[in-house]
């Protein structure tokens, strides 16, 4: 489970470097379908996976070539903060199952939205 685990983090790692993805759209499917985890414990691995990674090494590589707008960044983390707590506790009252079908509802949406423009 260790390497594959590290498997994940690498991919997630990469993917989240080049298009800024990488928790909800990599790690917690691979959670999900490669190590079984059940969609809450891998949402909550996942976050708790990003908290420091992604977010200290991956912005900073970005700040360095003056890709990032730091204002913009910590709007969006303001945000982030209030609005992770909040999903946190109403992913508590879902079903696995109703869980999973949400979350590929989103991404279906999303794939959706960015095909078509």
């Amino acid at each position: 489970m260790t390497l594959l685990f590290i498997g994940i983090g690498l991919g997630a790692g990469i993917l989240s470097g080049l298009f800024g993805i990488g928790g909800g759209v990599v790690i917690v499917p691979a959670l999900t379908l490669l190590a079984a985890f059940p969609a809450k414990t891998a949402t909550g691995t996942s976050l708790g996976a990003l908290l420091l990674p992604v977010g200290l090494l991956g912005a900073f590589t970005y700040y360095r070539a003056g890709n990032i707008d730091i204002r913009a960044s910590l709007l969006i983390a303001l945000g982030l903060l209030v609005g992770a707590f909040v999903g946190a506790q109403l992913v508590q009252h879902l079903t696995d199952l109703q869980l999973r079908r949400a979350f590929a509802g989103f991404l279906a949406l999303v794939a959706v939205k960015m095909w078509v423009g």
